[in-house]
C-alpha cells in the first residue's frame, strides 16, 4: 500500500492500527523529527533516541485506545515528553515545575495574582534583530543556551518556537497549564535575550 494514502490522519491511524509497513514508514518520516527535537529538550543527545523508541512502543500499545481529543501529533509528543520526564524522575534529574516557575522580582510585576501575563507577551521574532540571528557564531551561541535550559523550559521554547505550536498544545503535550506554559516560556526567552545583549556588547558566548 503507497505511502501517500496515509497522507490525512484517520487513514493513517487506520493503517497504523491495520499494521501496514507503509503507514510506520509515513508516521516516522512526518512525526520523528519533532519527537527526537522534544526529546533532546529534556535529556540531550545522549538518551534521545533511545527515549523516542520508547515512546513509539508505548503509541502502538496505546494507539487503539487514541479517542482523537487532539491532534495525532500532539498526542505523539505527549507520549516523547512523558517518557522523557520518566527517565528523568529515574535518574531523580527532573526540576520541580515549582522552582521553574518561580518569577524573579525584576519581572513579578509582568504576573498577577493568578500567575496571569499583566499586558501581552512580547514577541520573541519581533526583538530578534535580523542581524543578529543571522550570525552563525551567535546562532551556535542560542543553541548552547537553548540546550542547558532546565528541561521543560527548553521544551516550551522549542515547541513554541521551533514546532509553532500553540499554548493549548504545549500544555497538552507537557501536562502544565496556560499560565505555567507562559512562564515557562518568558522565563526561556529571557535567558536567550540576556545572551543576545551580552554577545552584542562583547561578541562573547555567554549561556549562564
Amino acid at each position: 500500500m503507497p505511502e501517500s494514502v496515509f497522507t490525512d490522519e484517520p487513514s493513517l491511524i487506520q493503517g497504523l492500527l491495520d499494521q501496514h509497513d507503509d503507514a510506520y514508514r509515513y508516521a516516522i518520516h512526518a512525526h520523528q523529527g519533532s519527537m527526537l527535537q522534544l526529546a533532546k529538550s529534556f535529556v540531550g543527545d545522549r538518551y534521545a533516541d533511545e527515549i523516542v523508541q520508547e515512546a513509539w512502543l508505548s503509541v502502538l500499545k496505546a494507539l487503539p485506545r487514541f479517542e482523537g481529543r487532539s491532534s495525532l501529533r500532539t498526542w505523539l509528543l505527549r507520549i516523547v515528553a512523558n517518557e522523557a520526564k520518566s527517565r528523568l524522575r529515574r535518574e531523580k534529574r527532573l526540576t520541580s515545575l515549582d522552582a521553574l516557575i518561580a518569577v524573579d522580582p525584576q519581572f513579578a510585576d509582568k504576573f498577577d495574582g493568578r500567575g496571569h501575563w499583566q499586558g501581552p507577551v512580547t514577541s520573541w521574532q519581533a526583538d530578534s534583530p535580523e542581524a543578529l540571528l543571522s550570525s552563525e557564531q551567535l546562532q551556535s551561541c542560542l543553541d548552547e543556551t537553548v540546550d542547558k535550559l532546565p528541561d521543560l523550559q527548553a521544551a516550551t521554547l522549542r515547541l513554541k518556537e521551533q514546532q509553532g505550536l500553540g499554548f493549548a498544545d504545549i500544555c497538552n503535550i507537557l501536562e502544565v497549564s496556560e499560565s505555567n506554559c507562559r512562564v515557562l516560556l518568558h522565563r526561556a526567552r529571557t535567558r536567550l535575550y540576556k545572551t543576545i545583549e551580552h554577545f552584542q556588547l562583547t561578541g562573547e558566548c555567554r549561556t549562564s
